[in-house]
């Protein structure tokens, strides 16, 4: 059933005996004044739709603490010592000074009852309707885009672990696995845990071991032989995990077919590899080269001269749905009042800035450097395109139609031209793969050569989201570690953080209430 506050003090109410200790403006202070008119109880109700049993903690001191416990990156453990022992918290929360808090466990009851309800971002929709009410974001049309990697909370794990801990997952997950595995698996004992005891510095014993963990778990998806599309979920996921880790990392050994049952590590990684099978959504990402991560992806748009957050999303770290232009095209789809979006070269995509284009948005954002196949020679903007006869026209003069898949062969064109030096290197000339928005990249680029405004505006605006995002992603200087696994849980965590900062963001402008209203105070606003 569901607990409300009540209306009466506690002889010990730690705001009563010490909030003049808290100091004046900060989110204790406020959440001691106004948790009640920011997490109401009818807001929360449905979560409780039961009279009986044992009241709940009320939803408008549980809600601050999640809040508290995610802006202060804490453990459930640390956030219930927190809201024990420190004065703040108690002040915050409403408790007495001798309060005995609560165990740990009822953050992870709550967060499952949120996250199974209709509305589990509830808390970050409850701070957004206070930003509206202010009227701070009122006639503000500017958005910024950008994202950041965040470290997934398991250990990436190398190939010869998460054969046998998939092979292992099997066997305590799907009915009968662990007797097949016993009769059909005999690459190693996977009864016992940990690696196993061979000369790792011999590749020879290497190769051997991955050929039988790879024949086994082979042997065991044949012998159970599930249809992953009438098998209930657990068992799909972890037959399916198997099947995956079985051939995402390896390949025949060399002069092998696969066949023989000789298997390798692959000289290669999978586009969309799984680095750990405790947490299968986790992904191996990189932003250059040099900075190589693991884990999800967090995605956030934020008005830039309030760096009030209004959208946000984690997604997985790797794979084309979850690029930074293809989940910001959803963004741009969600907010239709905004008319420029500001975003660095990585959102300077074709797709995007049509999508920007068709809902009759702007883009300020940098376009994306040019490739070149000569030093020094020519790009695809010293090619000229003529959309309506569909035809491309090479800096020698050249013509030669757009095909239907958008590439342009000039072909033996290429083979007695003077330019070809500083056209291609390529001994059957120069192909060109345009872009179905292909006007609006050239036009990007000449744009931001030509407009010094149009770059101005970028260096003005786009650096308050990297601020943004740094909020986001770090904590006194340290850089945040997620605490949960999978996509979904870890976006609850994200939706609540940016639920914090905006609160915090609104609490250092001066948030009351005055009225039944929120309001910005006139000299912090």
């Amino acid at each position: 059933m569901q607990g409300v506050e009540r209306a009466d003090r506690e002889l010990l109410d730690a705001e009563a005996l010490v909030g003049h200790l808290v100091a004046e403006g900060s989110m204790f202070a406020f959440l001691a004044a106004h948790r009640q008119d920011l997490f109401g109880d009818k807001e929360f109700e449905d979560l409780f739709p039961s009279g009986r049993g044992r009241p709940s903690i009320p939803a408008s001191v549980m809600a601050s603490i999640l809040v508290l416990q995610t802006l202060h990156d804490l453990s459930d453990r640390e956030t219930a010592e927190a809201a024990r022992c420190d004065l703040r918290w108690k002040v915050a929360t409403g408790m007495a000074l001798d309060h005995n808090g609560f165990d740990p466990t009822t953050l992870v009851y709550w967060r499952k009852r949120l996250a199974k309800s209709k509305r589990p971002h509830r808390i970050n929709e409850a701070v957004r309707r206070v930003v509206a009410d202010t009227g701070l974001l009122r006639d503000r049309r500017k958005r910024a885009v950008d994202s950041t990697i965040l470290a997934d909370a398991v250990a990436t794990q190398d190939t010869i672990t998460q054969l046998i801990s998939a092979i292992r997952r099997v066997g305590r997950t799907v009915p009968g696995a662990a007797d097949q595995i016993v009769a059909v698996c005999t690459g190693h004992d996977y009864s016992r845990p940990g690696k196993p005891s061979i000369d790792w510095d011999e590749p020879g014993a290497k190769d051997a071991l991955v050929s039988a963990l790879v024949n086994d778990a082979n042997a065991l998806l044949e012998a159970l032989a599930v249809d992953p599309d009438e098998a209930v979920e657990p068992v799909a996921a972890a037959v399916g995990l198997l099947a995956l880790v079985a051939g995402q990392d390896v390949e025949p050994a060399e002069g092998s077919d696969g066949t023989d049952g000789r298997w390798r590590i692959a000289r290669k990684v999978a586009p969309d590899r799984v680095i750990s099978t405790v947490d299968p959504q986790a992904r191996h990402t990189r932003k250059s080269p040099e900075a190589r991560r693991d884990g999800f992806r967090a995605h956030v748009v934020a008005e830039p001269e309030t760096a009030i957050i209004t959208d946000e999303a984690l997604t997985k770290a790797a794979g084309t749905e979850n690029s930074d232009p293809a989940v910001a095209e959803k963004f741009v789809a969600a907010d239709p009042d905004v008319r420029e979006w500001y975003g660095d070269s990585a959102y300077g995509t074709g797709d995007l800035r049509g999508a920007i284009a068709d809902v009759g948005h702007d883009a300020v954002i940098k376009p994306k450097p040019l490739a070149v196949a000569v030093e020094g020679g020519f790009t695809i903007d010293d090619f000229t395109v003529d959309e309506a006869a569909a035809t491309v026209i090479c800096p020698a003069g050249n013509t030669r139609p757009i095909s239907k898949a958008r590439n342009v062969i000039f072909g033996a064109l290429c083979r007695d031209c003077p330019l070809t030096a500083r056209c291609t290197t390529s001994k059957t000339g120069r192909t060109i793969n345009l872009h179905e928005r292909d006007d609006l990249l050239r036009r990007a680029r000449a744009d931001w050569a030509a407009k010094p405004e149009l770059r101005e505006k970028y260096r003005t605006f786009r650096p308050n989201v990297e601020r943004v995002v740094s909020q986001i992603a770090s904590r006194g200087g340290r850089r945040l570690k997620l605490r949960y696994r999978g996509v979904q849980k870890n976006h609850a965590w994200l939706s609540r953080r940016t639920a914090g900062l905006n609160l915090r963001n609104l609490v250092g402008r001066g948030l009351t209430r005055t009225a039944g209203l929120w309001v910005l105070t006139p000299q912090t606003a």
